[in-house]
């Protein structure tokens, strides 16, 4: 029986084909309440692996494709209090979980990681993406009034009341052409970010260390996906001005 004064934690895990990295995440994981996969059609075995590995989780088929689907298809499933993302490919360290936990306790909204705050870093990230993750920082600072040192990192967890602010869609089938919509590839990172802030959450950014991805490769190409961020943050500018909100930083 949980302890009715403690919130449940969800995590949610997007994999596709990390049949060989999920040993590593669940190894890692602290406890929680609830863990979903939500699985993007592996070719793998990466569904058996992960109910080998943690007989009680939930497996979801997400509807379309892209991590923001994933997610989408994830948070739409969950029954925590608190929201949890992290990846599967080892890159996102689970024994962080707890530091966003308590950012959230403490009255923020909404934890975001950071690579670039207090003891946070990378050992995967790019010259190339760490560049353009600076450019796209500053321009969404400027343009929408925030204090973001990291736009496009996607370890962030909130409360599950305000799943609404993001407009997520779950639901709608699977369009043709590269079967994606708006809001279903690497870009969901920055909508979660600037709608937090559109909707003046409270933000915390959690100071988080960036692990190189443990096997595979990632499907993740900073030229495309920057172009992707680009127009989101172009789609997501508030055309009226308004006091949007400012974003703290855990020590």
């Amino acid at each position: 029986m949980a302890d009715a004064s403690e919130p449940l934690v969800s995590v949610i895990i997007p994999a596709l084909n990390e049949a060989r990295n999920l040993p590593h995440v669940m190894a890692a994981l602290p406890e929680v309440d609830e863990v979903i996969l939500v699985d993007g059609g592996s070719t793998d075995d990466t569904v058996e692996v992960a109910r080998r590995l943690m007989p009680g989780i939930r497996v979801v088929t997400q509807n379309r494709r892209g991590k923001g689907n994933a997610l989408a298809c994830g948070f739409a499933a969950a029954t925590g209090d608190i929201l949890v993302m992290i990846d599967a490919d080892g890159s996102t360290d689970p024994r962080e979980i707890p530091s966003f936990i308590a950012a959230l306790r403490s009255g923020a909204d909404f934890a975001k990681g950071s690579r670039f705050h207090g003891a946070g870093g990378s050992a995967d990230i790019t010259r190339l993406r760490r560049a353009g993750n600076k450019c796209l920082s500053l321009l969404v600072n400027t343009m929408f009034r925030t204090r973001y040192s990291d736009l496009c990192y996607g370890y962030n967890a909130f409360w599950a009341r305000h799943l609404d602010v993001f407009g997520l869609d779950s639901t709608s089938p699977r369009p043709e052409g590269d079967g994606r919509l708006w809001g279903d590839g690497f870009e969901i990172e920055t909508l979660l970010n600037l709608r937090a802030a559109r909707a003046r959450l409270h933000i915390i950014e959690v100071p988080s260390f960036e692990q190189a991805r443990i096997h595979g490769e990632s499907n993740l190409n900073a030229m495309t996906d920057g172009l992707r961020v680009l127009r989101t943050i172009a789609r997501e500018w508030p055309r009226r001005r308004s006091a949007v909100t400012t974003v703290e930083h855990a020590r």
